[in-house]
């Protein structure tokens, strides 16, 4: 009787914690089936109970028949806890199957989050890369400057040289 009582607390308390979390639709029908199953068990329980309390016998005792028919009622409890087991064990799969899925969609969100992490850091090298060429050129803008007007300044020299010495190779007739 005991152990019944603790197979009851055990279950109360195991449906209590699992009625926090969100259902899916087929472990909310295994809860109503061992709900049901429960129900059954407590009214079963209730027969056995009254039954021992039968006395039809001579002087109030139990008869045989009483005796029988207690011990069918509790034969009848032990096979309602046996399926009670086998649907709590389906309820424990299902349970287990949710959290695989929770796990597996953890895991696959650190690795998209990893990922992410990797191409931010990449971006970030490659911006700093970039800052310092930029950082570079800026530095040495001026240099092309002076590069490229000396560069035109001695190609207009060439030009007017080169304008001249014609001019002077021709003579004043040409």
């Amino acid at each position: 009787m005991i152990r019944n009582l603790l197979l009851l607390s055990f279950i109360s308390i195991a449906f209590n914690a699992a009625a926090f979390q969100n259902d899916t639709t087929a472990y909310q029908l295994q809860r109503l089936k061992v709900n049901a199953l429960l129900a059954e068990r407590s009214n079963k329980f209730g027969q056995y109970d009254q039954s021992l309390d039968n006395r039809t016998g001579i002087f109030g005792f139990q008869t045989k028949g009483d005796i029988k028919k207690s011990n069918e009622i509790l034969r009848q409890i032990v096979l309602n806890d046996n399926n009670i087991f086998k649907e709590l064990k389906i309820l424990l799969n299902y349970k287990d199957q949710q959290v695989k899925k929770i796990q597996l969609e953890a895991s696959s969100s650190n690795s998209r989050i990893q990922n992410y992490m990797l191409t931010i850091k990449k971006l970030q090298d490659e911006n700093q890369r970039l800052e310092s060429e930029t950082s570079n050129i800026a530095k040495s803008g001026p240099v092309y400057y002076l590069t490229i007007f000396l560069l035109f300044f001695f190609a207009t020299l060439s030009f007017f040289f080169y304008k001249k010495y014609r001019k002077a190779t021709q003579g004043p007739f040409a």
